[in-house]
């Protein structure tokens, strides 16, 4: 689901209580997946593509609760986590063409032209805009997944979605951080108790090669790769705003300083140098590898 493999363990008093609970978490990611699939045309993010820009599209509450933290990010960041770049996203490759004319594209900063109207109903104010919600989404499915788990009285879980986690309970996870240009190597390791964690990097596919490709970021001022970093990975409250702000740290760099204090979130940066930098209040629980 959501174009990765999603793990989820959970320890509790009763076994099958514990597994139904892992089940209906399952199930959450699932209900995240089929909503706000950019490759499904029935999902609200293909229909919201296909018809905003004509009239107004009623959505289900939880993608419209996505779409508002990613306005509000998108705000906070001065444009930079911008989920209306699909158009850029598919010129480069990364995202399919779709039946619309994908040569109507919006101007750098269309997030402004998103409407969140009452009732969880969104409209575009331009025919060009097209969104995706890949940047966000993942995030999103971890925190549900997770919800539901203390919900039905698990009481240590972690929730993986290829990278994207969060944890609670008293156990300390251990999370290794890959090397961008070498996934087989650690850079790191991180201490990680009852908080989420999010990376973004070189796009790296086991199953086919053992080469890294550029990461899939496009910075929305320019519409071009953002090249200058290999890999950021956040730790945040929720792991929606690590998933979104890690799309921040790629293309700002140290310049997201003064956002990731915002969210009171902390950092790690791995330059396209091969530098790497840590936010202070965070570099008591990385550890780096021999």
């Amino acid at each position: 689901m959501l174009g990765t493999f999603v793990e989820i363990e959970a320890a509790g008093s009763f076994q099958p209580d514990v597994l139904s609970a892992v089940e209906a978490a399952f199930e959450a990611v699932s209900t995240v997946h089929q909503l706000m699939s950019f490759h499904d045309p029935d999902s609200d993010v293909g229909r919201l593509n296909r018809e905003a820009h004509v009239r107004p599209v009623p959505v289900h509450a939880l993608t419209f609760e996505v779409l508002e933290a990613a306005l509000e990010m998108n705000r906070r960041s001065n444009g930079i986590f911008d989920v209306a770049v699909a158009p850029g996203l598919q010129a480069a490759g990364i995202l399919p063409k779709t039946g619309r004319d994908v040569s109507l594209t919006a101007e750098p900063g269309a997030t402004d032209a998103i409407m969140l109207l009452e009732g969880n109903v969104v409209g575009f104010r331009d025919a060009g805009v097209r969104i995706d919600l890949g940047g966000i989404a993942k995030g999103f499915a971890v925190d549900r997944a997770l919800s539901i788990l203390r919900e039905r009285g698990v009481v240590n879980a972690i929730v993986n979605a290829g990278g994207d986690l969060a944890c609670f309970g008293e156990e300390t996870r251990t999370v290794c951080i890959r090397h961008p240009r070498d996934p087989g190597r650690i850079v790191c390791q991180i201490q990680l108790v009852d908080a989420a964690l999010a990376t973004t990097a070189r796009r790296f596919d086991p199953f086919h090669s053992t080469e890294t490709a550029r990461p899939a970021i496009i910075d929305p001022r320019a519409t071009v790769a953002a090249c200058a970093n290999d890999g950021a990975t956040v730790r945040a409250a929720s792991c929606m705003i690590a998933d979104a702000l890690t799309k921040v740290v790629m293309i700002a760099g140290t310049g997201a300083t003064e956002l990731i204090e915002q969210y009171s979130a902390s950092a790690l940066l791995i330059g396209s140098d091969r530098g790497l930098q840590i936010t202070p209040d965070w570099q008591h629980a990385v550890h780096l590898a021999a």
